[in-house]
């Protein structure tokens, strides 16, 4: 994205320093956010190859040259909110790559202020205070 537009995904440093070590185990990987089922709403991570994104998948962005997708559905519930992913102790997705590392993904998540929401062209609420 641009200079003067906020980007929908992030990670922090712990996020991405697994990334890479799943990168450098399984090659090229992607993100897609979960809306529930199996795994809950964790973002799920797969090897590119072994994914098929959905024609009315959205893709939010990269994280270390990972493309993150979401439903349609969801974003439209989660265009409002910048998403970060991060890791914290625990199992991950059982049909994700970090499954048995004893680290799993978590989304993040924060409200974009009313500039950002008008610099992705979404109209802000009338009565924000930022």
């Amino acid at each position: 994205m641009g200079a003067d537009k906020p980007r929908r995904v992030t990670a922090t440093p712990a996020a991405l320093d697994l990334i890479f070590r799943l990168q450098q185990q399984y090659g090229p990987v992607l993100f897609h956010q979960s809306g529930g089922c199996c795994d809950g709403s964790s973002p799920m991570c797969y090897q590119q190859t072994d994914f098929i994104v959905g024609d009315h998948d959205v893709k939010l962005g990269e994280i270390a040259g990972a493309p993150v997708y979401i439903s349609a559905q969801q974003f439209g519930v989660w265009r409002h909110t910048q998403l970060t992913i991060d890791v914290v102790p625990g199992r991950g997705g059982m049909f994700s790559l970090e499954n048995g590392t004893e680290w799993r993904f978590l989304t993040r998540s924060r409200t974009f202020s009313s500039a950002e929401l008008r610099a992705l062209d979404i109209v802000p609420p009338p009565d924000r205070g930022d």
